[in-house]
């Protein structure tokens, strides 16, 4: 009897198999993950039981048994009628003083301004599809801040004829940078040498004008000593030489007025704040609650960046001057702790100015956060330079660039990119360190909620921990916002590593 043999020979790709039931869904993903074993079904159970209790309790005490509303303590009290739960009235009563301090209430409006004007910019800045970035950039980072200070304190500041000439010396070393960036200028042309000549002598005045003391003149409503008055004019010598030197390179070109911006911001900055806009004074011992917070935060955060970024080209610099300074710099911030700090520029560093130069409070504070947090900051950085590879380094250089254009064009956005979560991470952490200037006498959002709790008509047992949570959920609130547009930075510019 002959065997049958059936062969079948597909003549078409058949569709995969969909996969079992219990294997996929929610049930399915439940099943592998938290029951596979008996292991896993133990502690699965377990760990659900201790995040029930957990989360009930929360709730409880946060919801079922809080009180909402309430004029003073009596509401809060279990005598008064509360259960022991939050005591949200409080949070109520004190959500003024915990956002604005003791800021004025009929001024208040100036500061509703400014976060209406900064949750504008940072959207603007945030969002990729918003357009004008480079106009946004410089209102956020140059015009904001100039009026932050004007609405704040109500303007109307006097300047000394050495923070003039400071002020427009820093113009012209800004300009100096810029102009001796071009190939057909350079930093050897005559105008040039002048114009650091200049400069030089105008730095070396400021310097020697702050340790002798010599007679005062008026000058253009300022007032100047002999040494200030050298500086300023060395400055404008300085200004004026590397303007000629730019504007006979650039004759002709699109962008001789970039030249100008640098004195005309000095300029601005200048009538600004010391004109008069009718506003009230209110120093700044009167500022607190979130508002301090994000100023220290904020000034903190714009100014650690790229002096932090300065450092970390420093520290790889050739230069051994550039490299020793830089790295006894980064070295000496990170060796000690932000309260040192804190507490060394709050007391300390007045004893080391000159007579009669003094510094606010507040702006002691934040320097101090701003140097610390640098020398963190040029760290990080410091590490995005180093995963560069050479043959970028090597491919700016035969491209004739020099040094400053390599970086700004090349070497940097790669960098900062790479970057990206470590930059992120120190602002974090320096917005939740702006916390340790209550102990200075500043009193933050942390320190204008834990002065509440000193009010006798809202102490009760609940009252500490409702406020502290509040805190914190506030503290979070921004934390986690950073962390979030982080990752969407990343995915944008695809600087993760796909696995």
């Amino acid at each position: 009897m002959e065997e049958q043999v059936f062969r079948f020979v597909s003549k078409e790709q058949k569709a995969a198999l969909p996969p079992p039931e219990s294997e996929v869904g929610p049930l399915g993903i439940v099943r592998r993950n938290l029951f596979a074993t008996p292991v896993d079904i133990v502690l699965s159970i377990a760990a659900g039981i201790v995040v029930v209790w957990g989360v009930w309790g929360i709730f409880q005490w946060a919801v079922i048994d809080a009180v909402f509303t309430g004029s003073d303590r009596e509401a809060c009290l279990v005598e008064g009628g509360g259960h022991g739960g939050a005591c949200w009235a409080f949070v109520k009563a004190k959500f003024g003083q915990f956002v604005y301090g003791v800021y004025p209430f009929d001024d208040r409006w100036r500061v509703d301004v400014l976060f209406v004007m900064l949750a504008l910019l940072v959207a603007g800045l945030a969002i990729p599809k918003v357009p004008y970035k480079r106009l946004n950039a410089v209102l956020l980072f140059g015009v904001f801040p100039v009026v932050t200070l004007v609405l704040l304190t109500g303007g109307q500041f006097s300047f000394s004829g050495g923070m003039l000439a400071f002020l427009f010396l820093i113009a012209a070393g800004f300009t100096i940078a810029d102009v001796s960036s071009e190939p057909q200028v350079g930093s050897h042309s005559l105008p040039v040498k002048i114009a650091i000549g200049a400069a030089a002598l105008s730095l070396l005045s400021i310097l020697v004008a702050g340790l002798v003391d010599a007679r005062t003149v008026v000058f253009l409503d300022f007032r100047f000593s002999a040494l200030s008055l050298v500086s300023l004019l060395a400055a404008l010598v300085a200004l004026g030489a590397v303007l000629y030197a730019g504007f006979m390179a650039r004759r002709g070109e699109g962008n001789v007025a970039r030249m100008f911006y640098p004195a005309i911001a000095v300029i601005l900055f200048v009538f600004l704040m010391t004109t008069n806009f009718g506003l009230s004074h209110v120093p700044t011992n009167l500022w607190g609650g979130l508002m301090l917070t994000l100023v220290v935060a904020l000034s903190g955060i714009a100014a650690s960046l790229p002096l932090g970024v300065l450092l970390a080209l420093g520290r790889r610099s050739d230069m051994p001057a550039v490299k020793l300074l830089s790295v006894i710099f980064i070295e000496f911030w990170r060796g000690v702790p932000l309260i040192t700090v804190l507490f060394m520029a709050n007391f300390m560093l007045p004893l080391f100015m000159p007579e009669g130069v003094t510094f606010n409070q507040l702006l002691r504070a934040c320097v101090g956060v701003a140097l610390f947090s640098a020398a963190y900051m040029a760290e990080v950085i410091r590490g995005g330079l180093q995963a560069i590879p050479k043959g970028q380094y090597e491919g700016a250089d035969a491209m004739a660039l020099t040094y400053w254009q390599k970086m700004r064009m090349i070497i940097l956005p790669q960098a900062l990119k790479l970057v990206i979560p470590g930059i992120v991470n120190t602002f974090i952490g320096l917005f939740k360190d702006t916390s340790l200037v209550y102990i200075i006498g500043l009193a933050d959002l942390l320190g204008t909620v834990r002065r509440g709790f000193n009010d006798p008509n809202w102490i009760t047992p609940s009252t500490p921990a409702t406020g502290l949570i509040f805190a914190a959920f506030i503290y979070w609130l921004f934390c986690f916002s950073m962390s979030r547009y982080s990752i969407y930075t990343e995915r944008r510019l695809d600087t993760g590593h796909k696995s």
